[in-house]
């Protein structure tokens, strides 16, 4: 009997040994991987703060390049305006030559 205590007593030893082995084990994966979460943490802050600028950046681009595309749409159809005005002057003033032409021409007399 005392040789099967033994026995049981060194495996007993030897389980609570590997049981040891296992907890330091797993205690520096907890460790490690504590750590890589802390880097992550640390990393999606990091993006996260850079995303909203570049967010908010972009937004800024965005509302500048709609004023740039407004102003160009409203400066195309003034300029069409200016372009319809002139032609319409252009126009009238050629009538208005050409009336004062026939009215300034001598009178041919006639015979």
């Amino acid at each position: 009997q005392a040789a099967a205590l033994q026995t049981y007593n060194n495996e007993l030893v030897k389980c609570f040994d590997d049981l040891c082995s296992k907890r330091e084990e797993l205690s520096l994966q907890i460790k490690l991987e504590e750590e890589e979460k802390e880097r992550l943490q640390h990393d999606i802050r990091s993006l996260s703060e850079k995303l909203s600028r570049v967010n908010e950046s972009l937004a800024q681009k965005m509302a500048a390049h709609n004023t740039i595309d407004r102003t160009i749409a409203e400066t195309e159809a003034a300029y069409t305006k200016i372009l319809e005005s002139s032609q319409s002057l252009l126009s009238v003033l050629k009538q208005q030559a050409g009336n004062f032409s026939k009215t300034s021409e001598p009178r041919r007399k006639e015979h």
